[in-house]
C-alpha cells in the first residue's frame, strides 16, 4: 500500500470516527426499513452541503447547535391527538355526517367499529385532519352530539427531537459525501480490492444511517401534519311513551311474594322462641315460679297457724 493511499485511508477513519456520534438511533424511533443495495449507492443525495475539506462535525456538538436555536411556534413539531365521547340521536346518520366532515377538511378515517349494545347502536372511529383544522373540526362534531360526555386534547411537542434528527442527517451526509470522494480516489489510484471493500461497506452503513433517520423525519412530519381524533359514539336512550298501565298479575305477584315473606318471617321467629328463647328462659323462670310457691305456701302456713 504506497504513501498516497495511506493517508487516504488514515484521513477517512479519522472522518468515520468524528461521525460514529451519528449513529445512536434517537430515543423511541421507529424501525425504519433499510432499501436493498445490490450495488454501490448513488450520488449523494442533493440536499447535501456544499463540499468542504475539513471534516464533518461530530453528531453531539451539531445536536447542542441545533438544539439551542429552536425553531420558532410557527415551526414547531406538535403531534396533536383529541378524545371526544359523544351522546346522539342515531349513531349511523351521525358517523355518515362525521365522514362528509373528515373528508371535506382533507383528511381520513384511519378505523371505524359500530356494534349494536342491547336496544342502541354504538360506534367507534378514528380519523385524522389536518392539524390546522382540528379546532373548527372538533366544533362540527360536537354540533351533531346531543351532549358531549367527556372531551380530552393533548400534544406531544417533538421539536428537539427533530432539530437533533437534521443536525444527524447534516453530519451523516457531510460524511457521506467524503467517502465518496475517497471511494473515488482509491480507484483511480489502483487501491486493492479489499480497500475498496472496506471503505464501500462504511459507505453503505452510513447510507443506512441516513436513510433510517429519513424515514425517522417523515414519520415526524406526517404525525405532527395530521391530527388524531378519536371519538366514542353511544345513542340516547329513548323515553317511554306515558306511563305504564295498570298490571294486576304483577300486583298479584307481589302480594304473593309479600305473603311468602312474611310466613317466613313468622316461622323463623316461632323457631327462635322455641329453640333459643324457651331454652334461655325456662331455668330463671323456674327459679321466680318457685320462689313464688315457696312464698305462697309460707302465707297459707301463718294464716293456718294464726286461725
Amino acid at each position: 500500500m504506497n504513501r498516497s493511499f495511506r493517508s487516504l485511508l488514515v484521513t477517512g477513519l479519522a472522518l468515520l470516527l468524528l461521525a460514529a456520534g451519528c449513529a445512536a438511533k434517537p430515543a423511541g424511533a421507529p424501525q425504519v426499513a433499510r432499501n436493498e443495495r445490490a450495488a454501490m449507492p448513488a450520488a449523494a443525495p442533493t440536499q447535501a452541503p456544499a463540499a468542504t475539506a475539513a471534516p464533518a462535525m461530530p453528531a453531539e456538538i451539531g445536536s447542542a447547535a441545533a438544539s439551542s436555536n429552536l425553531p420558532d411556534e410557527a415551526q414547531r413539531k406538535i403531534i396533536l391527538t383529541a378524545s371526544l365521547q359523544l351522546v346522539v340521536q342515531e349513531t349511523d346518520k351521525t358517523v355518515d355526517r362525521i365522514r362528509s366532515l373528515v373528508s371535506a377538511d382533507g383528511g381520513y378515517v384511519v378505523s371505524a367499529n359500530i356494534w349494536r349494545d342491547g336496544e342502541t347502536i354504538r360506534g367507534n372511529l378514528q380519523v385524522r385532519v389536518p392539524a390546522d383544522k382540528i379546532d373548527p373540526f372538533l366544533a362540527d362534531v360536537k354540533k351533531l352530539a346531543v351532549r358531549v360526555e367527556r372531551e380530552e386534547t393533548g400534544g406531544q411537542d417533538v421539536t428537539e427531537e427533530y432539530v437533533d434528527l437534521q443536525a444527524r442527517l447534516t453530519n451523516l451526509q457531510a460524511a457521506e459525501k467524503e467517502l465518496r470522494e475517497l471511494m473515488t480516489s482509491v480507484r483511480q489510484k489502483g487501491g486493492k480490492a479489499e480497500d475498496i471493500m472496506a471503505v464501500y461497506n462504511e459507505l453503505v452503513n452510513v447510507r443506512g444511517q441516513i436513510e433510517q433517520i429519513q424515514g425517522r423525519m417523515q414519520y415526524i412530519d406526517r404525525l405532527s401534519a395530521m391530527a388524531t381524533v378519536n371519538l366514542d359514539l353511544s345513542e340516547q336512550m329513548a323515553a317511554p311513551i306515558g306511563q305504564p298501565g295498570w298490571q294486576p298479575g304483577q300486583t298479584v305477584r307481589q302480594a304473593l311474594n309479600a305473603l311468602v315473606q312474611t310466613g317466613k318471617f313468622g316461622v323463623d321467629v316461632l323457631i327462635w322462641v322455641a329453640f333459643y328463647l324457651v331454652p334461655l328462659l325456662i331455668v330463671p323462670v323456674a327459679v321466680i315460679v318457685g320462689v313464688w310457691l315457696l312464698a305462697r305456701r309460707r302465707r297459707l302456713r301463718r294464716k293456718l297457724g294464726g286461725s
